[in-house]
């Protein structure tokens, strides 16, 4: 294991770019980009899984999946350029018309399918524009369970349009018998009704000190979640980069402990790090160097710190409840129907 000294959140100057006092993107320093060039690497002939588990390859995407053994992966998730003109560091995806993307994802979809088992579960991110192309897609070659939105809150406004604040994560499987743990992905929300019992008693609810809450069903919108910025601790200087969060839900949602997660276009590894964080296997491919060592450096920093910021004690929570995630539950009766006196509907 490196030294401390290597994995601590440097607050340095890349070029002409300075770094506000309190500004948290992790960046890398020249002995951290030698250190973590050794964590990563590339694949030139079939590979068995033992030497994929918990790997960084950095390499083009097609040219690896040649590589790759069959029937090794539990869940797949497919975050590739958005059909976008955008450039990566060194590479740029232009934007194409929604045929040509479809065409172009149904391509990387045929490589991939060989390395997912038959009971693995498959999501894919995309922007709105390109939505119905991956739907098509995915519809044609799997099983299309449903569509996430996602509200990134961050986006330009627009005189002309509305603005745009929201993404769509396709969620589909290779058969009938997948993986889907409702329990674990369960959302704490403040409660604005809170029902109780005749004798008093929270129904499905839980006083706290810092407010009442309840544990509900996930839906396919969600707005609990924070694009990382620059005083969080997960933020990197990669354009587009998933929160921590994000793919939480997703893998708690669809592997089990030890599983195998796989993430052909990983950026900066939020979903390896989730994984890591969650006792779970992975594999990322990247093309860029950058951002490979910087998801090495993220994958020795949760070592230190296995947090995900939102996710407290197994229980995902609405935004801005930071304070509430720390107080305890009370049950006593009396106080629950006290505080929620005004509002309270007595039900049998």
């Amino acid at each position: 294991m490196p030294p401390k000294s290597h994995l601590r959140k440097d607050r340095i100057n890349i070029g002409k770019k300075v770094r506000a006092h309190r500004n948290r993107t992790i960046t890398l320093s020249r002995a951290e980009t030698k250190l973590y060039s050794k964590e990563i690497i590339q694949i030139s002939k079939p590979a068995s899984v033992n030497t994929l588990e918990n790997k960084i390859v950095n390499q083009d995407t097609f040219e690896t999946l040649t590589f790759l053994p069959d029937n090794f992966v539990d869940l797949l998730i497919l975050d590739p350029p958005y059909n976008l003109t955008k450039t990566f560091n060194s590479n740029t995806f232009k934007k194409r018309s929604i045929s040509q993307y479809a065409e172009w994802l149904e391509n990387l979809l045929d490589k991939l399918l060989p390395t997912l088992k038959s009971t693995a579960s498959v999501y894919v991110c995309s922007e709105w524009y390109s939505s119905t192309a991956v739907h098509l897609v995915l519809d044609k070659l799997l099983n299309v369970r449903n569509r996430i939105t996602w509200e990134r809150e961050k986006g330009r406004g627009a005189k002309r349009n509305f603005k745009n604040a929201s993404e769509d994560i396709w969620f589909a499987t290779v058969s009938e018998d997948y993986v889907f743990n409702v329990e674990n992905v369960k959302l704490k929300r403040r409660v604005l009704a809170p029902y109780t019992y005749t004798n008093g008693e929270p129904k499905d609810w839980l006083n706290t000190s810092g407010g009442q809450f309840r544990l509900t069903h996930p839906s396919n919108l969600w707005n609990d979640i924070t694009v990382p910025f620059w005083s969080m601790s997960e933020n990197t200087d990669h354009p587009t980069q998933k929160p921590e969060k994000l793919l939480a839900k997703l893998i708690l949602a669809s592997t089990n402990e030890n599983d195998f997660v796989f993430d052909p276009f990983m950026g900066v590894g939020s979903s390896l790090v989730a994984a890591k964080k969650l006792k779970r296997k992975y594999l990322g491919l990247e093309i860029e160097t950058e951002y490979c060592l910087l998801a090495a450096k993220r994958l020795h920093l949760a070592e230190f710190d296995m947090t995900i910021q939102g996710y407290h004690k197994g229980v995902f929570w609405e935004r801005n409840t930071l304070k509430a995630q720390k107080q305890k539950a009370t049950t006593t009766p009396i106080d629950s129907v006290k505080q929620s006196k005004k509002h309270t509907c007595i039900r049998t």
